[in-house]
Order: C-alpha cells, then structure tokens, then sequence
C-alpha cells in the first residue's frame, strides 16, 4: 500500500471529540489538532497533577468546547458528544498508571473498561460520527517475556489490573465494532502505543517525571527497574498514527476498522537504565540509585511490532530516542524558565512534522 501520509486540508474545520483532553496525551492531541485547523471538543476530568500540560499550555483557549466529566457517566458523556456533532471519536481517557491500578483497581476497571463502553455507547448513537480510534496501551498482551515483539493478532492479557483493564476494553471494541458499529457505517479501530515521553508530564509514577521532579528539588531519584526494556516514543510519534487512522477510517472506512501498534524502531529499545543515564549526561547535577524495596508486579520485557502501521498505513517513526529526550528536556527547561509554553509546543510539533529522512513520511 502506498505511503499515505497525513493530509492537513482533510483536518480543517473537522469536529473531533477528544476523551482525556486535559491529560498529558490527549493534550499533545488536542495541541495538534487545533494547529490542524480542527474544531475539538473535549471532554475529561480535571487536569490530572498540578502543574500540568492542560493548563501550562493555555491549551482551554485552542478548544471549540471544554467539558469537565468523568466517562463513566454515560448520559453526560452522550450529550458532550451530541451537542460536538463530531465527525471523529478519539478515545484517550483512561486511568493510565500500573501501579496506580494495584491501589485502586475497581475505578481502573471502571474507567478502562466501561469508560470505554459508555464512549463506544454514545457514539452510535449520534447521526454525526463516522469513526472511532481508541487508544489502549502495548500492555494488553500477554507478556510472556519472550524476544520477539508483539503482533496484533496475538493473545491478549494482563498481569496487573491496569494492563488487563486495556485488554477488556480490545475486547469490547472489537464486539462493539461486530455488532453494532459497522452496520451503522461507524468505523472503529484502536491503537496500541509504547512508553511516550515529552514535555508537559507530571504524573506520578513515571520515569521521566519522576527523574525531573527529583532534579528539581535536588534529591536523588531511586530506579526501580534499571533493566527494564521498554519500546520508549516520542509523544508526537503514536498522536500521528491515531491521526492517520482516524484519516483513513473516514476515507477507507472499514479496511482500517481494526487493531494497529505504534511503536519504535528495534534500535529505540533501551533499558530504563540507559534512558536514566542520556538524562543524567543532559542534566549533570542529575543523580540515582536502584531502588530495594520490594515492588508490585511489572514486566521486564516489552516489545511491539510495528510492521503493520508501516506497510498498511503508511506511518513510520520520525524522531530517534536520542532527539525525544532532548526536546523533553528541551520543554521542561522551558517551563522552569517560564517561557511560552503554547509557543514551544506548537513549533515542536512544526519541527516533528519537518523531519524527514529515508524511508519515512514526507
């Protein structure tokens, strides 16, 4: 299949309803978006840490329509949606954190699995929408810890309740898509993405936040999993996918309905130690320790194939781990200096869409 690119005329004036707006994401999302020209309607809850990408960006001021509200309540979600007349769905709340799912996992499930089907819900409802992306995580597999990457078409599963919520809500997309969806000419498919990174992240249990917080208030970060291999992104690099499949899913329609990775290049997959250790040769007064307390369940090893994305879509990684980092860095350096935030996004995303090299988008 030919190179399809992203196609910015297609994205002007489009509605879009956009699920976990004031989130670290779905900021990035909605950032791009209104830069696309799209009117984008938001709907989550309260932005998530203080400080946070929502409100550091002024990203409110960019929006068609900004509604604090939780996706498990249906009725109020499907009047947000109504009321946007949105063309596309794009599906990003979510509880996000692993460990987090340890303390709390009746809301994860909640959240991950009925959010989604209150979203899927009140989308076939309306007469305005023609596709849906939902966004899940890498971790919906059944990590078995092996060498090889995951590929779509493998078993689903989770070892903690965050990972296993994101497999119920494949599986509810996937019944919702047989069943109810693409006889109402809706077509859905959902996106799986690896560890994103970038500027505007302050959530807890992160590495990256974690590190910077630490650097901030000159303490010394403890590494819980040092060897720990991750597929590590840019935020920008799955935000084009989604964008693409929503694309393609108005204009191929169900050719694309189904599952899709977005993730790196075998060469950007590096233990959380080397991560740690770029940042540190970035920030010298940065420091870390290998933490010994005992810790929850995490996986060792994760791969994602990214093959499909590439040879059906189109889509290809832009940015290696080495610029994500630094443009990261880049961003929070910005914040600590209180520069113009709504700026430094906007031209990071100009310059993301500017990279082109051998064998990837133009």
């Amino acid at each position: 299949m030919e190179n399809l690119g992203l196609n910015p005329k297609f994205w002007e004036k489009k509605s879009v309803f956009l699920t976990g707006h004031t989130g670290f994401k779905g900021g990035w999302m909605a950032h791009w978006l209104s830069q696309l020209g799209s009117n984008v309607y938001g709907y989550g809850l309260a932005p998530p840490s203080e400080p946070s990408f929502f409100k550091e960006t002024n990203l409110r001021e960019r929006l068609a329509g900004s509604t604090i509200g939780d996706i498990r309540d249906l009725h109020q979600m499907s009047n947000a949606i109504k009321r946007s007349k949105a063309d596309i769905v794009i599906h990003m709340a979510a509880q996000p954190l692993v460990r987090e799912s340890y303390s709390t996992p009746t809301e994860t499930f909640a959240t991950n699995v009925m959010g989604t089907v209150n979203l899927l819900e009140a989308a076939r409802h309306t007469d305005n929408v023609k596709a849906i992306v939902s966004i899940t995580t890498d971790k919906c597999y059944k990590n078995m810890e092996w060498l090889w990457p995951y590929r779509e078409t493998d078993t689903l599963g989770g070892h903690d309740p965050y990972s296993a919520s994101k497999a119920c809500a494949e599986l509810a997309v996937a019944a919702y898509r047989s069943s109810f969806l693409t006889e109402n000419k809706i077509h859905v498919a959902s996106a799986r993405a690896g560890n994103v990174i970038g500027g505007g992240d302050w959530a807890a249990d992160r590495l990256i936040p974690d590190f910077l917080r630490a650097i901030d208030a000159g303490e010394t970060l403890n590494i819980r999993s040092p060897n720990a291999l991750r597929p590590w992104q840019h935020v920008l690099e799955p935000i084009l996918g989604y964008l693409m499949l929503a694309e393609r899913l108005c204009e191929k329609k169900e050719v694309f309905a189904d599952a899709w990775n977005f993730g790196p290049n075998d060469e950007d997959m590096k233990s959380v130690g080397w991560i740690v250790g770029q940042l540190c040769s970035r920030i010298p007064e940065a420091n870390w320790r290998t933490e010994t307390k005992q810790q929850p369940h995490e996986a060792v090893l994760l791969k994602l194939d990214n093959s499909k994305a590439k040879v059906d879509l189109g889509w290809s990684p832009r940015w290696n781990i080495e610029t994500a980092l630094t443009k990261t860095v880049e961003w929070h350096q910005a914040w600590k200096e209180k520069e113009d935030l709504d700026r430094l996004t906007t031209m990071q995303i100009s310059e993301f869409q500017g990279t082109h090299n051998e064998g990837r988008l133009q």
